[in-house]
């Protein structure tokens, strides 16, 4: 997939239809920044707003992903393109699931065993301070690519309409949650709700 390529078609059909990069971005419930990155190649639209934009701009998700037009035979040779191209790009979620889960039981591991030093240690402060900040940084070094992996891995369901959608990093990031739902806005159905949360391919 070329995302450049992607991006000038994107732009392109939005222009067809005499609509701004805002317009487009208010009709899909996303902001006017992450049109903008589509159409420069700087991103691509997330799995859960492929389709709602495939529909608005009246293409199929194997154009959206060739960055063109296709018809018959050179319609079915770009999917397999486009298939092989994203199974490349994947690892399993259960893989990555693993991978997150021990990168959690590491963080605590490390950080209690920084913290219990640094307080049973009979050690000047300045180290004292360098353990906990140690202990910090740790925490953010690890919690960063579990964000990146839950990202990843997850799916949401409307408890509205019923659909499942990937939200954006933003929202996924800064909504309230529980351990199995967040507070997110269903692209399909526009409605905010405590979404269900599962792994892809569920």
């Amino acid at each position: 997939m070329d995302q450049m390529r992607t991006g000038s078609f994107l732009k392109a059909l939005r222009r067809e239809r005499g609509w701004t990069q805002n317009e487009l971005a208010e009709r899909l419930h996303v902001s006017e920044k992450t049109v903008s990155k589509w159409e420069t190649g700087r991103g691509m639209p997330e799995v859960g707003l492929m389709l709602p934009l495939c529909e608005l701009l009246e293409i199929s998700v194997n154009e959206l992903l060739s960055g063109e037009r296709l018809a018959g035979e050179q319609y079915r040779g770009r999917a397999e393109e486009n298939m092989l191209s994203l199974a490349c790009d994947r690892t399993p979620s259960g893989v990555k699931v693993a991978v997150c889960t021990a990168a959690c039981v590491l963080l605590v591991v490390v950080v209690m065993t920084l913290i219990l030093l640094a307080a049973t240690l009979i050690i000047p402060v300045w180290a004292r301070i360098c353990m906990i900040v140690c202990a910090f940084l740790g925490v953010v070094a690890v919690i960063a690519p579990i964000l990146l992996v839950a990202l990843s891995t997850e799916i949401f369901l409307c408890p509205t309409c019923g659909k499942k959608f990937v939200p954006t990093a933003r929202a996924y990031l800064f909504a309230p949650h529980t351990l199995l739902r967040r507070r997110l806005r269903c692209p399909h159905c526009g409605k905010k709700g405590w979404c269900r949360s599962l792994l892809r391919g569920k």
